[in-house]
């Protein structure tokens, strides 16, 4: 758990909590002075974030109730522009805009990223900067896969503010369909061969 990650989510409530429920002392490493801050994405962070079909976000309106949304595309679609910087195009939706709408008074974003098949995910806080099609079309043409079909209507730059590692535990294994066509393709290629190989054993004893 890095230092800058700790700083946010360690509330003077939660520090309470963790001092009645008995992990205070266990996490007090994390919020020492001499830790290094370690809020700049490394290579691990940013190749998981770059191999994710997904990820989960959550905002806080303006009347303090959190919204959570899944965000997808394809592989790749959030992009790291530097070691604190991510970024991503946001395509239109139903257009209630509510992400948009509460981050235009609380620029505050949390981000979960996860691998279920490997029993894996990051957590992540950073503060968004919006930036509209009209303002920089250059910017949202860099971040959409013209692939995709699906239409950009602006891009969320997010400066990573700290992040952590969660543990595995209570993780469900889960597949997608490129991970499952991965893992089979051998069992398949193994049936075809073995097909092909009755095919001829009946062919030599029927001659």
């Amino acid at each position: 758990m890095a230092r800058a990650y700790s700083k946010i989510a360690f509330t003077p409530t939660v520090r309470a909590l963790q001092a009645r429920y008995g992990s205070a002392q266990a996490y007090e490493k994390f919020l020492a002075p001499e830790t290094p801050p370690n809020d700049a994405l490394g290579e691990a962070e940013i190749s998981f974030i770059r191999e994710r079909e997904g990820f989960y976000q959550a905002t806080v309106s303006e009347t303090g109730w959190p919204y959570l949304q899944y965000r997808g595309g394809l592989k790749g679609f959030v992009h790291a522009l530097d070691a604190r910087t991510l970024a991503y195009a946001d395509f239109r939706g139903n257009r209630q805009y509510l992400s948009v709408g509460n981050l235009a008074n609380n620029d505050r974003i949390a981000l979960f990223f996860m691998d279920y098949a490997n029993r894996r995910r990051l957590k992540l806080f950073g503060n968004v900067r919006l930036v509209d099609l009209d303002d920089d079309p250059a910017l949202i043409r860099s971040l959409h896969n013209p692939g995709y079909h699906a239409k950009p209507e602006r891009a969320f730059l997010i400066n990573v503010a700290g992040f952590d590692w969660n543990c595995p535990q209570h993780i469900t294994e889960r597949y997608t369909r490129d991970e499952i066509e991965s893992a089979v393709a051998p069992l398949r290629d193994e049936l075809q061969r073995l097909q092909m190989e009755n095919e001829e054993l009946k062919r030599k004893l029927g001659a």
